[in-house]
Order: C-alpha cells, then sequence, then structure tokens
C-alpha cells in the first residue's frame, strides 16, 4: 500500500519548497521565478522620468529631485491602470552622496506605493552620452531625442577593470537597502550593456564595447547575486538573433543568468511574436522593458493586447513629455526637426496631463481597467 499525503499537506508542502530562499549566488529556480510572477500577475506601466528631469542625474539629485512633480505624474500613471513602472539610477548619484540617494529612493517609493504601483530600477545604463558628470545638467538640445541622458558607468570607467570593481559598493549598497522591499518589483541590472550608439556617440565609444559591457554585466550579476534580494535579478535582451546557435557571448550571459527574462522590442507584432517564441525555451516570465515606437508600427493598440493575453510584463518607453523629448524619434540626431514631430515617437501626455491621442489613453484604461 502506497502511503499517500493529504491533499492539502502535498499543497503545503509544494509551496515551501518554491517558497525556500535561495542561496546566496544562485540564480532563482523556474519555479521560483513562476511563483514571482503569479504572485505579481500582469505587470504593466512605462520607463519613468520626471518631465522636469533630462536625465537620471537630474531626477535624483538633491537640488533637482522633484517629488511634487513626481507625485502628480504618478497619479496619472495610475488613472491609465499601470501598477509598475523603470526608473533608472546612476552610480554617481552613490558616489556623491549616497545616504541622500536612498533617501530619496524611499521617498520615491512611498509616493508609487501611495498610487498602487511598483518599481523596477536600473543600476547600469550603458546608451547614450559616454562621460556624465555629477552636479549641475545641461540644457535640453532643442528637438533632439534624449539629448542629454548619461550613461552609467561613463566610459572612462568602464574601460578601466579597477574602476569597474570599485562599483561593487553601490550595487551591494542600493541592493541590500531594499533587498525585502514589497514595493520593488525586480531589479534591470544594466541597460543595453553592448548599445555602441551608433547615430549618437558612436566615434567616442570603444570597439570592444560589448566586450567590456559583458565584463560589466557579469560584475553586477556577482555582486547582486552576493546579497540575495527577495526581488527578481534581469538584464534585458535587445538586439541580435536570441535563437540558440546565433547568440552573441552578452546576449547568451544576460539570458542564462536572469531569474526573469527581459528584452526590448519596438518592431511590429509579427517580429515581436518572433522574439518571444525564441525566449519561451527558457520556462521563465517574460518582461518587455522597453516597447513603443509608433512610426515603428510599434504601438499601443497593435502590442500591447498581445503581451496581456501572453502574461508578458509590459513597459514602453516614455510616459509625459519633458526634457527628455522622446517625443522625437531616434534620427532626430541626424535630421534636423524644428517643430514637433507628426507623429510622436514616444510618450504618452504632454506636460499639462492632457494626452497625445485621446483614443489611445481610452484604450489603455479600458485594457488596463481588466488587469
Amino acid at each position: 500500500m502506497r502511503f499517500r499525503l493529504p491533499l492539502f499537506l502535498a499543497s503545503t508542502l509544494v509551496m515551501a519548497l518554491i517558497a525556500t530562499p535561495t542561496h546566496a549566488g544562485e540564480r532563482w529556480s523556474v519555479e521560483k521565478a513562476n511563483a514571482w510572477q503569479r504572485e505579481h500577475g500582469w505587470l504593466v506601466g512605462c520607463n519613468y522620468a520626471p518631465q522636469t528631469a533630462i536625465n537620471q542625474l537630474e531626477m535624483w539629485q538633491a537640488d533637482t529631485f522633484d517629488l511634487t512633480t513626481i507625485d502628480r505624474e504618478l497619479g496619472w500613471a495610475q488613472e491609465l491602470g499601470f501598477n509598475s513602472v523603470r526608473v533608472f539610477l546612476h552610480d554617481l548619484l552613490w558616489e556623491q552622496d549616497r545616504e541622500g540617494l536612498l533617501k530619496r529612493m524611499e521617498q520615491f517609493l512611498a509616493v508609487a506605493d501611495k498610487h498602487k504601483i511598483g518599481v523596477m530600477f536600473v543600476p547600469f545604463d550603458s546608451v547614450w552620452d559616454p562621460f556624465p558628470r555629477a552636479g549641475k545638467q545641461r540644457a535640453p538640445r532643442p528637438h533632439v531625442h534624449n539629448s542629454g541622458w548619461v550613461q552609467s558607468p561613463g566610459i572612462e570607467v568602464l574601460k578601466d577593470p579597477a574602476r569597474v570593481d570599485q562599483l561593487e559598493g553601490y550595487v551591494k549598497g542600493v541592493i541590500s537597502h531594499f533587498k525585502n522591499d514589497r514595493r520593488i518589483h525586480a531589479w534591470d541590472l544594466i541597460n543595453e550593456p553592448d548599445n555602441p550608439n551608433k547615430s549618437s556617440y558612436g566615434t567616442k565609444e570603444p570597439k570592444d564595447k560589448a566586450e567590456l559591457g559583458l565584463h560589466l554585466t557579469r560584475k553586477a550579476f556577482e555582486w547582486a547575486r552576493a546579497v540575495d534580494p527577495s526581488q527578481p535579478l534581469t538584464s534585458g535582451v535587445w538586439q541580435g538573433d536570441w535563437s540558440e546557435e546565433k547568440m552573441a557571448p552578452i546576449v547568451r550571459f544576460q539570458l542564462e543568468a536572469s531569474d526573469v527574462i527581459s528584452f526590448h522590442s519596438y518592431d511590429p507584432l509579427p517580429m515581436l511574436e518572433k522574439r518571444v517564441a525564441s525566449l519561451r525555451r527558457y520556462g521563465r516570465p517574460l518582461l518587455c522593458t522597453e516597447y513603443m515606437a509608433r512610426p515603428n508600427g510599434s504601438t499601443f493598440e497593435g502590442i500591447l493586447p498581445y503581451l496581456k493575453e501572453q502574461k508578458i510584463g509590459a513597459y514602453n518607453w516614455g510616459f509625459v513629455a519633458g526634457k527628455t523629448q522622446t517625443q522625437y524619434p531616434w534620427d532626430s540626431w541626424t535630421r534636423q526637426y524644428t517643430g514637433e514631430p507628426p507623429v510622436w515617437f514616444h510618450e504618452i501626455l504632454r506636460g499639462d496631463g492632457s494626452p497625445y491621442i485621446a483614443k489611445e489613453v481610452d484604450f489603455l484604461k479600458n485594457l488596463n481597467r481588466t488587469n
């Protein structure tokens, strides 16, 4: 006669195994990652910076941290049904004023939580200006997409292994402070680590950017794993072939190191579906952490219902038009614009909170209402 546990005890045992803490330094199991997704449901939101900030430094530095605007704009995000935002940090903030940074992150999380919005933080970013400087930030270049966004770390640090190692305190300090904070959905450790920024700062970038980016990405995961946060770690793939036999080394590492799989796609639905199909083999939750570029055919109406149906987290780029000027397209770095583009590239709302396209806002509210 075979002994059988009562059903309720068996279920309890399974959940206990799923919830068993992962040993520090280990990637989450597939079971634990999927349990995280069941707990959080469908995450939908945007990549967020307040309209008053040109970049990560201006968003977070003491003199320009604009909690009033953040509160107002996250209120608008709540009205759209958003429940998560992806937000960028910067290593110079830690170097400049670590206690102040942690305090302002606490304030941001409190405001987001008031609006029932969780946060995905991004400690590093390899896109746009490779020469960041703390302090007062420059004014936007008129009509240019992300004219003042800065890389973290700067290229001089990235090229120096000893200086890269000095970033360990930043990663461990920030993540350990918030490692059990329920208001944080995930840590997206580094954004597009191999981006060569060809159309903007390409001539300033090192030829071995992909190798340097891989080195930093490995370190970032190592440091974060040592902290053993309760939130998942990820780093989104964004270019190239993601099939098993053709993956670049950086792509392979990102996908094999991440607890939950994240990716970017500014393509129409057929290409997005192919991207998703190539990532399903990992059996882990998927998060599309960048999408929505209207002229490219990546629109809310065309993309978001599919992401929701597939239970893929969705974070469009941009929210309120402001100093980042990402309503202008990427080609504004090489093509002169003298006024608002005929079709906004990113962003949903104007600075006063009114919608760029009223039907689009109604669509978002209706779709997210049933979330």
